[in-house]
């Protein structure tokens, strides 16, 4: 079982200077967790940084956290694309924003993210441009994560909400 850690406890202030994103701007697209993304740029430089975290989409093709950082590494990445979005939209005050229903309400939506990433990676894969390309396998991995490993995910996560720490090896875990 993998374990939940707080990954913006890690984060220095002037970090957290960059993270400005409104909740009310939260784009749907975002998975639960503490970094997610309002209304950033649309410059497409998140995953410049960020590469298996960040990706494009809803209504502007603006930057979402399709995955949480692990790693103290993977932490640095994302707080990188966050340094780079000029608009600052970029939140890591998630573990106070999300709730067990709402983490359920996403999940329960998933299928509207489902639909959303594989109508772009069809447009993408074939594209003329090297960054829709590179975007498409994101949304590939994205796929493959929302098929995979993030109901399990979800529910350390949901444990987290719940009880402020990590499960210990055999604890049941929620229900999503």
């Amino acid at each position: 079982m993998s374990l939940y850690w707080d990954p913006t406890g890690a984060l220095t202030p002037e970090q957290r200077e960059d993270f400005r994103g409104r909740w009310e701007d939260l784009l749907w697209l975002n998975v639960p967790g503490p970094f997610w993304t309002g209304e950033t740029d649309n410059g497409w430089t998140g995953r410049l940084y960020a590469p298996g975290h960040v990706l494009y989409g809803g209504e502007h093709f603006t930057e979402f956290v399709f995955r949480q950082p692990r790693t103290t590494a993977e932490v640095a990445a994302v707080v990188a694309a966050a340094g780079d979005d000029p608009f600052g939209g970029y939140g890591c005050d998630g573990d106070d924003r999300w709730t067990p229903e709402t983490v359920r309400a996403w999940w329960q939506d998933r299928d509207r993210a489902v639909e959303h990433v594989e109508g772009l990676r069809r447009q993408w894969t074939d594209g003329e441009r090297a960054d829709e390309r590179e975007a498409a396998d994101g949304l590939a991995d994205f796929a493959s994560y929302l098929d995979g490993s993030l109901r399990e995910d979800l529910r350390i996560y949901l444990f987290w909400l719940i009880e402020r720490r990590s499960p210990r090896p055999g604890e049941p875990l929620p229900a999503l």
